[in-house]
C-alpha cells in the first residue's frame, strides 16, 4: 500500500514539474467550450421553476456529476492498448465486434441530432436578430443557414487545433458575458423564491423537478463529445502520465463550468419569481429574452442574441469533433465489411460534406421534430456517458484499479434518473 501511493505521488510530482503549459488551457478551455453552449440559457428556467431547494441540490450534486462521469469516460478511452485508438476503436476492443459496432452508432446518434438542433438555433437566433434588433429583412432562410453552415464548416475544415483555438477564444466573452449579467441582475434580487424553501408544503413537486432536472443537467454540461479526442491528444503528449493530466484538467474546467454557470443560474432565479420562471418556460424563449422583456433592458436585449451565437458555435464545433469521428467509424467499419478501403482524406471529405449538406437542409427546413430528437438523444447520451464507463470498470482489468464504489455508484444513480427522467417527460 505504501508503495503504490509513492508510486503515485511521484507520477505526480514528474507532470507537476511539467507544468502547466499553454496547449492545457486550451484543451480546458475546448472542454468547457463545448459543455457551456445554447443550453445553458435554458437552465435558469429549468432548474428554478420548482424552487430554491431543488437549485440547492443541483449545486451541490454538480461538480461530482460532470467531474466522475467524464473522468470515467476519459479513462476508458486511454485504456485502449491503441495510443491513436478513438472511442469506437476502445469499445470494440474491449467489447467486441458486434457490441463495438452498436455503440459506435449509438455514440454517433447521441451527437450528430444535437449538432442538428444547433446549426437550426444558430439560424433562428441570427434571423430573429436581424428583425428585432437591427430592424431588418433577413435573407431567406435558405440562404441564411447555408451561410451560416458553410462558416462554421470553413472553421472546421482547418484541422482540430484550429476548432480548439477558436472555441478557446469564444469562451473567453462567454465567460465574462456571463458574470457581467449575474453581477448586474444582484440589484434586482427578491425574496419570492426563499418562499418555496417550505418542503411541506410542496414536497412532491420539489422531488419531481429535481428528478426531471437532472437530464436538462446532463443536458448543459456534456462535453463527452470531445472527450476522445482530449485523451488521445493528452495521451500523445503525456504517455502514461495522460490519466493524471487528463483528471486535473477536466476538474479545473468542470470546477470552473459550476462556478460561473450556477452563478449566473442563482443569479436569475434570484431575480424572478417561480410564477416568472414558469411564464418563461411556456414561451419557450431562453432566460436572457425573458430578462430583457421583464426589466425593459435594452442592454440584455442586444447582449443576448450575440452571446447565443457565441455559445452555439462554441458547442457546434465541440459536436462536430465526436460526429465527425463516430460517423468516421461507421463508414470505416462497413468498408472493411465489405473488404474495402479508404484514404483519411477521402474519409474525412465525405464525413465533412454530409455534415454540411445535413445540417444546411434541416436548418432551412427548421421542423418542429428537433425537440423530439434532442429528447430521444438524451438516454443514448447518459448510456455512454454514465453507465458504459462504470461497466468498463467492472468488466475489464486494466481498469478495475479505478474502482470506486461511493463515486461509481453515484454516476450509476445519475445515468438512470436521466433516463428515466426523460422517458417520464417524454410520454407524460
Amino acid at each position: 500500500m505504501k508503495t503504490t501511493q509513492i508510486s503515485i505521488l511521484n507520477n505526480i510530482n514528474k507532470i507537476t514539474k511539467k507544468g502547466w503549459n499553454k496547449t492545457d488551457t486550451i484543451w480546458l478551455l475546448g472542454l468547457y467550450g463545448t459543455a457551456i453552449g445554447a443550453g445553458i440559457l435554458f437552465l435558469p428556467i429549468n432548474a428554478g421553476i420548482g424552487g430554491l431547494i431543488p437549485l440547492i441540490v443541483m449545486t451541490v450534486i454538480a461538480f461530482p456529476l460532470t467531474f466522475f462521469s467524464h473522468q470515467a469516460l476519459t479513462r476508458f478511452v486511454l485504456s485502449g492498448k491503441n495510443p491513436s485508438g478513438n472511442i469506437t476503436e476502445v469499445v470494440q476492443e474491449h467489447f467486441g465486434i458486434i457490441a463495438g459496432n452498436i455503440i459506435t452508432l449509438l455514440y454517433f446518434f447521441a451527437i450528430y441530432p444535437t449538432l442538428l438542433m444547433y446549426s437550426v438555433a444558430m439560424t433562428n437566433t441570427l434571423n430573429s436578430f436581424i428583425i428585432n434588433q437591427l430592424k431588418l429583412i433577413p435573407p431567406p432562410r435558405a440562404i441564411l443557414s447555408l451561410f451560416l453552415v458553410i462558416i462554421m464548416m470553413i472553421i472546421v475544415l482547418f484541422g482540430e487545433k484550429i476548432i480548439l483555438k477558436v472555441m478557446s477564444i469564444l469562451v473567453y466573452p462567454f465567460i465574462i458575458a456571463l458574470i457581467l449579467i449575474a453581477f448586474y441582475l444582484i440589484p434586482h434580487w427578491q425574496g419570492a423564491i426563499i418562499e418555496t424553501l417550505n418542503i411541506s408544503k410542496s414536497s412532491n413537486n420539489i422531488w419531481i423537478t429535481l428528478w426531471l432536472a437532472i437530464p436538462v443537467m446532463v443536458f448543459s454540461f456534456n462535453h463527452s463529445p470531445i472527450i476522445s479526442s482530449f485523451a488521445l491528444v493528452k495521451r500523445i503528449e503525456y504517455g502514461k502520465y495522460a490519466e493524471i493530466k487528463c483528471s486535473r484538467i477536466l476538474a479545473y474546467s468542470n470546477l470552473l463550468m459550476v462556478i460561473t454557470v450556477m452563478f449566473f443560474v442563482f443569479s436569475c432565479v434570484l431575480s424572478l419569481s417561480p410564477e416568472d420562471l414558469y411564464i418563461a418556460k411556456k414561451q419557450n424563449i431562453t432566460i436572457l429574452s425573458y430578462l430583457a422583456n421583464h426589466f425593459n433592458v435594452p442592454v440584455i436585449d442586444w447582449l443576448g442574441p450575440p452571446l447565443a451565437i457565441v455559445a452555439i458555435t462554441k458547442s457546434f464545433l465541440g459536436h462536430y469533433l465526436g460526429a465527425k469521428e463516430g460517423l468516421n467509424g461507421i463508414i470505416s467499419k462497413v468498408l472493411n465489411h465489405l473488404g474495402k478501403r479508404i484514404l483519411p482524406e477521402q474519409l474525412n471529405f465525405i464525413t465533412s460534406l454530409f455534415i454540411l449538406v445535413t445540417a444546411w437542409l434541416v436548418a432551412t427546413l427548421n421542423p418542429n421534430i428537433l425537440k423530439m430528437i434532442e429528447t430521444l438523444g438524451g438516454p443514448i447520451i447518459s448510456m455512454i456517458l454514465f453507465l458504459m464507463p462504470m461497466y468498463a470498470i467492472r468488466k475489464i482489468a486494466i481498469m478495475n484499479k479505478y474502482c470506486n464504489n461511493i463515486s461509481d455508484l453515484f454516476v450509476i444513480i445519475i445515468g438512470l434518473t436521466a433516463i428515466s427522467a426523460i422517458f417520464y417527460s417524454f410520454f407524460y
